[in-house]
């Protein structure tokens, strides 16, 4: 089996009010791509990659006006995807949903979400002292997480999480001063949010749950000057730390082990004001450790750092056009 995280940038602006594509040559808001180039690039992907399951970051917009099951079981139908079944959890007014794209003939998928006072449900309110000033505040997740019970057509039944922390950018910010108050806040919330996140995790692994947490963390070891404020990543509290039943990813593992020296990449950003790009780690996809025990595959999408992506031209390309993040690949046989 093959399951799959990517980040789409800007899926959302491919689609009309009714759930169909727009597929001309008008600009994307993906820069310097047209809506045609990226739904062709995006299609050439998801094919490549040809994952059972695929936890869609930044899914199309789920509205009043729009709806992501319909606009994603659509663009399946019109590329003959056999991804071709969508699913949502609790939806976002970021334009920006989480959703899970799967073929019904390999699995099954139902929106599952838990709840519990160390944890409540992640379209409820979790109160933690983010400022240490012993009154608790209330965090909300702009982007819910995705609770998903997957089952496999042996029966093999697993849960998968797929979630976007994401709430590090200083808005509003008019002076330096601003920015770090505003940057470190976001910071705090971000940290609030892996922390419930975290509780959830806890939960399942205590009850020996077969678990998938999957998606963009929009963090990482050494990524801002705020970490060393707090001392550790979002992406470390996840996984978990000390004595706690942890979950395993090697590209976090393998970075979280030095503080110098190459590091994996999942994305690839322009950065204007310096007429370069800048590549960090922020897709993750981490198991359970029964999960590590059947002795699993994951493999990054990049197209300048993966031979086979790089050496087919085509594919090369597509990768560069579809978004500013390359899919990560998880291969293990459920189903011996």
């Amino acid at each position: 089996m093959r399951l799959a995280t990517w980040n789409i940038e800007w899926f959302d602006s491919l689609f009309d009010d009714a759930g169909k594509l727009l597929e001309d040559g008008e600009w994307s808001s993906r820069h310097g791509v047209t809506r045609g180039d990226q739904l062709a690039a995006i299609t050439a992907v998801m094919r490549a990659v040809n994952a059972d399951a695929m936890m869609i970051i930044e899914a199309p917009d789920d509205s009043r006006q729009r709806d992501t099951v319909r606009a994603l079981e659509g663009f399946a139908r019109v590329k003959g995807l056999r991804t071709r079944r969508a699913l949502i959890g609790f939806a976002n007014d970021t334009q920006q949903e989480i959703a899970l794209l799967y073929d019904p003939d390999a699995v099954t998928a139902l929106h599952e979400p838990q709840g519990a006072e160390a944890a409540p449900r992640f379209d409820g309110t979790f109160r933690i002292d983010l400022d240490i000033d012993a009154v608790r505040d209330n965090v909300r997740f702009s982007k819910p997480p995705l609770e998903v019970r997957l089952t496999t057509r042996a029966g093999h039944a697993l849960r998968l999480i797929g979630a976007h922390l994401k709430s590090k950018a200083p808005y509003g910010a008019t002076t330096p001063a601003d920015v770090m108050r505003i940057a470190i806040a976001n910071r705090r919330k971000q940290l609030a949010q892996a922390v419930w996140l975290r509780g959830r995790i806890a939960a399942h692994l205590e009850a020996g749950e077969t678990l998938i947490v999957m998606g963009d963390l929009n963090d990482g070891p050494g990524l801002d000057e705020y970490e060393g404020l707090f001392g550790r990543s979002s992406v470390e509290v996840v996984l978990g730390e000390g004595q706690a039943l942890q979950l395993y990813d090697p590209h976090a593992r393998s970075a979280l082990g030095q503080k110098i020296g190459a590091i994996h990449s999942t994305s690839r950003f322009y950065l204007g004001h310096e007429g370069r790009y800048l590549q960090a780690l922020l897709d993750y996809i981490m198991v359970s450790p029964d999960l590590l025990s059947l002795g699993p595959v994951w493999r990054i999408w990049h197209p300048f750092d993966d031979p086979a992506c790089y050496g087919n031209e085509a594919l090369r390309d597509a990768l560069l056009a579809a978004s500013d993040h390359f899919p990560v690949t998880l291969d293990i046989d459920l189903d011996p």
